[in-house]
């Protein structure tokens, strides 16, 4: 008997990851490449899934804007973002005229975050944002990701401004002082002119930056009343920022509403390795399979 597999594609804005795996969620091949052009980068996502005659669907998590309405005629696409070449590209058309396999299209953050939902027991309420180059969040609610005509943008949320933080604008090209503007890594060598990894841990861009995401974990508390929200992305793993960052949140929260103890409540990933996109891909791909049941 023939062992189903699915597809796994994380679509980001510097590298593309593709994973291959069965319904155990055991990984049975992977690569990646960087992030080209499109035509260039989707015929390596082609030629690699191609391998695969067993393959019986793929999800698909990117990075964004991009449109999940499947009644839009720019249904697949990458629309308005700044990284080059990527503005108005058609991502799912090309791969599913190639693989002739359904195709599921989410943001990376909605990929990361069911993949988070299901590798932690007893939760069905949950938001993820990965702090990173950029700034992104899905949330999952009860059996669905929270979207209506299109996917969130929680990243491009306005900030209150630090008050110590007088002249710095932001980076966002559309926004400025927007989340991602102002707590992406990109705004740290913006502000000091230092890549983040040489800043050294007692400098205070560091409690401004926690101070912005803490205000995150606010706006997703009062929106959503999630059970937990997890913290993913290069910022996010160093230790210190979670500590600022549980800080931030409990004084601006200010007792306000009864949440978990902060330390279950405020977390980085459970799967290691920034793996949460991956498994949720691959529960997203299940889910679409042929006579699949899916939660979805």
């Amino acid at each position: 008997m023939t062992t189903k597999l699915y597809g796994s594609l994380e679509a980001g804005g510097t590298k593309f990851i593709c994973a291959v795996g069965n319904s155990d969620f055991d990984v049975v091949a992977k690569t990646q490449f960087p992030t080209t052009t499109p035509d260039e980068t989707i015929a390596q996502v082609i030629a690699f899934f191609e391998q695969f005659e067993a393959l019986e669907a793929i999800a698909v998590g990117s990075f964004g804007p991009i449109d999940i309405d499947e009644n839009s005629p720019t249904y697949g696409y990458v629309t308005t973002t700044p990284k080059s070449h990527w503005s108005n590209a058609d991502m799912i058309g090309p791969m599913k005229k190639a693989l002739n396999v359904p195709i599921y299209f989410t943001t990376d953050v909605n990929s990361s975050a069911y993949g988070e939902v299901i590798s932690r027991d007893g939760v069905e309420n949950l938001v993820y944002y990965t702090i990173g180059t950029g700034i992104g969040a899905g949330a999952y609610m009860n059996g669905q990701f929270i979207g209506g005509i299109g996917h969130t943008e929680m990243g491009h949320t306005y900030m209150a401004i630090h008050p110590e933080e007088c002249e710095f604008e932001g980076i966002c090209p559309f926004h400025k002082n927007c989340l991602e503007g102002l707590a992406a890594g990109p705004s740290l060598e913006a502000r000091t002119g230092i890549r983040g990894e040489h800043i050294p841990l007692n400098s205070d861009v560091w409690d401004k930056q926690a101070y912005y995401i803490a205000q995150a974990a606010i706006q997703a508390t009062m929106m959503f009343r999630p059970e937990v929200i997890v913290f993913g992305g290069g910022v996010m793993a160093q230790d210190h920022m979670l500590k600022r960052v549980r800080d931030y949140f409990s004084q601006l929260l200010n007792g306000y509403l009864p949440v978990p103890a902060v330390e279950d409540y405020i977390v980085t990933p459970i799967v290691p390795e920034n793996g949460s996109a991956i498994i949720g891909n691959f529960a997203l791909a299940m889910n679409i399979a042929p006579e699949a049941e899916g939660a979805i």
